[in-house]
């Protein structure tokens, strides 16, 4: 499995399903493996969160940066 493909694959899959966003908020793990479809073990499927959690922190960051560019 390569998991930042997987991460990529999840993350495009969150930002663009509301309902999923929701989910993945309340309940991270959960959301994660639904989406992948398996139960994973623990340490691997935290490590997908943190880099999914990452990923979107990052791309909202880049949304907000683009804003700000059109602004100059």
């Amino acid at each position: 499995m390569d998991i930042k493909a997987e991460i990529n694959k999840i993350v495009e899959r969150i930002k663009n399903d509301d309902e999923l966003l929701e989910k993945f908020k309340k309940d991270p793990i959960k959301a994660v493996e639904s989406i992948l479809g398996v139960d994973l073990p623990d340490d691997i499927i935290e490590k997908v969160v943190d880099g999914v959690k990452a990923k979107i922190s990052l791309d909202k960051a880049g949304d907000l940066l683009d804003g700000l560019k059109k602004l100059f």
